[in-house]
């Protein structure tokens, strides 16, 4: 942390304002995906959902996440990094809002499939289902403009770090939710919840379009900064053989091992991590009969850890970097370390019964494993594959991802109804618990099985 401190006053820090800005749009990027979740409770008995409807509508979000963010990927390295964020959070932005309308949207959907004959759907599952959609298409440009932008203004030494900061923002966002949703909820009633948490974002997006310029065109940059930004473009580094606006198809990218064990990883996991967001609140609900403003201290206890997990796990790397491993190699030992810890979520059932701060306790490990595991998966993109092709491989990834998460989320239902109905809801959650455990170690054998070894795309 010294070095870096007198890096910054050698060379300039522009780049950290960069990272800023990223941490903020994430932070908005998972305070708008929360507001649901939180509100859940209240809907649920408001509008009569089962557990089975609640996991239809984040599936669909999780479905429509998945196919956006393989578009998203090749749009945002097609537009720019500039204007390919600022697309995603005004249509994110919108969307938020839109949740406001799914009563009379989910009675027009309800209609138009009753014209084709199909059988009656339930106007608030509709209606959130197509807003949860909207919501999708949207936030899945975040993470592949995110990633882009870390690549554009860090050293591959410092990407690492830089990602565990703002990918911390899904945490504060996490944290900022359960602390403001119920409270406009009691004043103002559910659609205000999201109108103004969905506001936020148009904000953002004047720093962003104001700050924002690539490197060589940032005249807040200096000579000197621009420079150690692009200090370890060497002879190791995936060197440009196209043009910048040259196409890289998806298919020349799935034709690299790499990019299927980032997939991979990401298809494993970041189900889990959802699980939680989705679910919690519902957790802390059935369980313990947690509602409302009791559930705020709680989820700020947990997602507090995982905002510490995500910043300490882009930083653990460099432990092992510092002690002579290459990159790759450092990264992938802190990610088998980072991968032991969720093991620790498998104790959240069987001693729920002394406090529920154990669970919250034990799940919040998780929740910060997972963001140190995340922080790392990510720039393991950026380590390998030239900068005009991050975005579209983080996409890919985050499709994988995505797919990985609808299972999850369907899964879930599908448990808790049933267990619901036998009158041990607790035995779907300890199945649900015991998977999110081992998954991480799991991604990090096939990955490594995949790609044992440091090796960056040049023919690119």
């Amino acid at each position: 942390m010294e070095k870096l401190h007198n890096a910054n006053q050698a060379i300039g820090k522009y780049r950290w304002t960069i990272c800023a800005l990223v941490f903020f749009a994430t932070t908005i990027n998972y305070l708008d995906r929360q507001v649901l979740s939180l509100l859940q409770p209240r809907l649920e008995e408001l509008f009569g959902w089962t557990n089975s409807d609640y996991a239809s509508i984040a599936a669909v979000f999780q479905f429509t996440y998945a196919i956006s963010m393989l578009f998203a990927g090749r749009l945002v390295d097609k537009l720019d990094t500039k204007w390919g964020y600022g697309w995603a959070i005004i249509i994110w932005s919108a969307a938020a809002v839109v949740h406001a309308l799914a009563l009379p949207i989910g009675e027009n959907i309800a209609s138009i499939l009753g014209w084709f004959g199909v059988g009656a759907v339930s106007i608030s599952v509709a209606g959130f289902m197509f807003s949860r959609a909207f919501l999708a298409l949207g936030e899945a440009g975040n993470f592949p403009a995110a990633i882009k932008a870390t690549a554009e203004y860090f050293p591959k030494r410092e990407r690492s770090f830089a990602t565990g900061i703002f990918n911390s923002g899904a945490n504060i966002g996490a944290i900022l939710a359960p602390i403001t949703v119920p409270w406009i909820y009691s004043n103002w009633g559910w659609e205000a919840a999201f109108i103004i948490i969905g506001a936020i974002g148009f904000l953002w997006l004047l720093f962003w379009l104001t700050l924002y310029e690539k490197p060589e065109k940032q005249k807040r940059l200096s000579a000197a900064e621009l420079n150690y930004i692009n200090s370890d473009e060497d002879k190791s580094t995936p060197t440009q053989t196209v043009t910048p606006d040259e196409k890289v198809s998806w298919f020349q990218l799935l034709g690299y091992k790499q990019t299927w064990a980032f997939a991979f990883g990401k298809f494993m996991t970041d189900g889990v991590w959802w699980f939680f967001l989705f679910w919690l609140p519902a957790y802390l609900k059935a369980q313990y009969g947690i509602i409302d403003k009791a559930v705020t201290l709680p989820l700020t206890v947990l997602y507090t850890l995982a905002m510490v997990g995500s910043i300490m796990g882009g930083w653990f790397p460099m432990y092992f970097i510092r002690k002579g491993y290459a990159v790759y190699d450092g990264r992938m030992r802190a990610m088998l370390v980072i991968a032991l810890f969720p093991l620790l979520v498998l104790a959240a059932q069987p001693l729920g019964d002394i406090s529920f701060w154990l669970p919250v306790l034990f799940i919040g490990i998780g929740a910060s494993a997972h963001q140190a595991w995340s922080a790392n998966i990510f720039t393991t993109v950026s380590d390998m594959f030239p900068k005009k092709a991050v975005a579209s491989v983080v996409g890919i990834g985050g499709m994988a991802g995505g797919i990985g998460g609808v299972i999850l989320t369907k899964l879930g239902g599908a448990l808790f109804d049933h267990y619901k109905a036998l009158g041990h809801i607790e035995t779907g959650y300890t199945i649900m618990f015991t998977i999110c455990s081992v998954a991480y170690l799991v991604a990090w054998s096939v990955m490594k099985a995949l790609v044992p070894k440091y090796k960056p795309i040049t023919d690119l």
